[in-house]
């Protein structure tokens, strides 16, 4: 929206297209509709998504259509919360949409690809709006208590602890926390000072966005286990703690951990999965609270667990090969004995008959080579048993050996 970008150009000439605002709770989408209807020549009129169906949509654009034909002039119509709108009713827009009957603002908290209708987002313009930092809401704290019009200017005083209060509170959520100023304001009485005590009365915790399918749980759970990967037990409870406090299946969580214990630390620590279906084990049987401790722990050990992906790597390129090289014999002596004519079969050379347990002796089809799927990392248990099995083998293929 800053000077000299494409879309406050296309405001100021009035040459709007439709848009979609995707954004979380409390970031200004609703705002924005409205600074639009304000700086545009066009009418504004507004449908919840919540309590409208096709017969609401099909009035307005009838309205629409009426007010660009008699006055010539065009209609904004702002849908709150689009994505609740099933796909019949989002269908019931395409044509006005199509026609420029109505420029269509549409406000979302879900990602548009996923929520709204592909034919009408290819007739908008996607906008994300990013959530507000603690200082863009402590701003507009400051701007309702110096508005003497629409806000509290020498109503109440606020405490400078009971600011911080309620921009932690709010968590990124301008709407959360002029609620909680203006309920402040009402608890502490005419003239009073809001101060800590009062948000304590009013009761509530921090308003942290956590929406269990959105985006916002993707973007957590993905950093979660790449905070784990890069082996930062600090990070790995922070997020755990995101998915906790916003109420997350504790079972997902330790599924996810159970999946990352054999994916990103393997065979260099064959104790990480233990860990985490214990994890599992907790969550299914504990459940919230408790189980956060649980899952914490496993969260800390798989943090700074030594890391391998060679066993994840070596079963995508078995597969790979098994879906698209060619068709590969099981090599003779590796066949079942138990038909006629397996005596033809060469002889199959039982391991713990020899020293060390190993002898020398192809388990590969033809055409595949030792190392071709499996590559050992370089830390942990892995690391020491490839190191132990490369030092058996130059031995038992010694000559004289």
């Amino acid at each position: 929206m800053g000077p000299d970008t494409a879309l406050r150009a296309a405001i100021e000439r009035d040459e709007l297209s439709s848009l979609i605002l995707y954004g979380p709770a409390g970031c200004g989408k609703t705002s924005l509709a409205r600074v639009i209807a304000n700086t545009t020549a066009a009418a504004f009129t507004e449908v919840s998504a919540v309590s409208s169906g096709v017969a609401d949509i099909r009035k307005s654009i009838d309205t629409a259509r009426d007010r660009l034909s008699f006055q010539g002039r065009r209609t904004i119509l702002f849908i709150d919360e689009i994505h609740r709108f099933s796909k019949s009713q989002q269908d019931a827009l395409l044509h006005a949409v199509e026609d420029r009957l109505v420029i269509l603002i549409g406000a979302t908290t879900e990602n548009p690809f996923f929520e709204v209708n592909a034919p009408l987002i290819s007739r908008s313009r996607v906008v994300e709006l990013h959530p507000l930092t603690d200082e863009d809401v402590r701003r507009i704290v400051r701007g309702a208590l110096a508005d003497a019009e629409r806000g509290l200017a020498g109503a109440n005083p606020l405490a400078p602890e009971a600011e911080d209060a309620i921009v932690l509170r709010a968590g990124g959520d301008a709407r959360a926390a002029l609620n909680t100023l203006e309920q402040a304001a009402a608890e502490a009485g005419p003239g009073a000072q809001i101060d800590v005590a009062v948000l304590e009365r009013l009761g509530g915790a921090r308003q942290l966005t956590y929406d269990k399918r959105g985006d916002t749980h993707y973007d957590v759970i993905s950093a979660f286990i790449k905070s784990m990967r890069g082996s930062d037990p600090d990070a790995a409870v922070y997020y755990l703690a995101r998915m906790v406090h916003g109420g997350e299946d504790p079972k997902f969580i330790a599924r996810r951990m159970l999946i990352f214990a054999s994916e990103d630390v393997g065979n260099a620590d064959p104790q990480a999965i233990q860990v985490a279906a214990a994890a599992f084990k907790a969550a299914e049987s504990i459940g919230w609270p408790e189980c956060r401790i649980n899952l914490a722990q496993a969260a800390v050990y798989l943090a700074l667990a030594p890391k391998s992906n060679a066993s994840y790597l070596a079963i995508d390129s078995a597969l790979k090969d098994v879906r698209t090289g060619p068709s590969r014999s099981v090599p003779d002596h590796l066949r079942d004995r138990h038909r006629p004519g397996a005596e033809s079969y060469g002889p199959y050379r039982y391991p713990h008959d020899f020293p060390d347990g190993w002898v020398d002796q192809r388990y590969l089809p033809e055409g595949l080579a030792e190392g071709v799927f499996f590559k050992a990392g370089s830390k942990g248990w892995e690391a020491e048993r490839a190191t132990a099995r490369k030092a058996m083998i130059e031995r038992r293929t010694k000559p004289g050996a």
